[in-house]
């Protein structure tokens, strides 16, 4: 861990130690939670536990977005389709009801048996699915509903249908809806958050990681295949670039870990929905008061901060 990242987080604990309680007894849970996770940043993480990562957020068992909805949402209303061609079901997008405050959701949604992963397309999104996201997106903004964003992909379908339709410009106007949004915004990557198809949903005010998700810029088997030519070589590659939690943490491409019940949440899929309702409820609080020209002018400065060297 860099003293850097130690010194970030030491920065955000202090921060809130400053802040009143008003609002019970979330606060105080947030501090705990980044006390743990400035405990694991100084454990020193083995390249198997990077591995073990990759395999728990691919976990064919592991909540999906509507796994978490069905749990963390009341009065749940699915929106479907891009209202031009199709209805992308790699996406889902919809309204309900969090904690008394109506929010926005849009997740990507893999699939439990070879009919349904064919049905959601393994959770690899058309630009369809993209314009769906910003449909949802407007509205939010339009109603002042706060944005919450599941991200779960191994990345937006590369085949040549989706290239012909867009594909590279629905993920750039999605990121830039996503920066123009005056509502508070939090994204959590809840198992692979992969290249371009995660980030076209997760431009937001906090991205979140559970305890056991990755998220980088290209899987560890695409990674070898480049530069091993071998994707057997995708555990080297794994450890290389490092895609878990605690690394992205520390490289403050993420703001907050969100624990995972012991073992995974595949494990208990209640226990790992009540975890993810606290962070999300924490963060959505800690941002409602922030009006919406800040809220806009931070998350650009935040994005575009990501990967600046400082020159000594």
């Amino acid at each position: 861990m860099t003293q850097e990242a130690e010194l970030g987080l030491r920065d955000r604990l202090a921060q809130l130690s400053g802040v009143k309680l008003l609002r019970g007894t979330r606060l105080s849970a947030e501090l705990e939670r980044l006390q743990r996770q400035l405990e694991r940043l100084r454990e020193d993480t083995s390249d198997e536990e990077i591995w073990r990562s990759v395999e728990l957020a691919r976990h064919e068992k592991r909540p999906y977005t509507l796994d978490y909805v069905e749990r963390m949402l009341d009065d749940w209303f699915e929106l479907h389709g891009d209202r031009g061609r199709m209805d992308d079901r790699a996406i889902v997008a919809g309204l309900g009801s969090l904690d008394g405050r109506t929010i926005a959701v849009v997740g990507h949604q893999k699939g439990r048996d070879i009919k349904e992963r064919g049905f959601r397309n393994f959770g690899m999104a058309y630009p369809e699915g993209y314009r769906k996201a910003m449909r949802t997106m407007e509205l939010a903004d339009r109603h002042g509903f706060p944005l919450v964003t599941l991200v779960d992909t191994p990345g937006a379908y590369p085949g040549i249908a989706a290239e012909q339709h867009g594909q590279g410009g629905a993920i750039a106007r999605s990121q830039a809806a996503m920066l123009r949004l005056s509502v508070p915004t939090v994204s959590v990557v809840i198992g692979e958050g992969g290249s371009g198809g995660a980030i076209a949903i997760a431009v937001a005010d906090r991205v979140l990681m559970q305890e056991n998700a990755i998220y980088s810029v290209i899987s560890p088997e695409g990674c070898a295949s480049i530069l091993w030519r071998d994707a057997a070589q995708a555990k080297k590659a794994a450890s290389a670039f490092k895609p878990d939690a605690a690394h992205c943490l520390e490289l403050r491409v993420i703001d907050g870990i969100v624990p995972e019940p012991e073992g995974g949440a595949q494990v208990d899929h209640d226990a790992a929905a009540a975890l993810l309702r606290e962070a999300v409820i924490a963060h959505l609080d800690e941002l409602a008061d922030i009006p919406a020209d800040e809220l806009r002018r931070a998350r650009r400065a935040k994005f575009r901060s990501m990967g600046v060297l400082a020159h000594v």
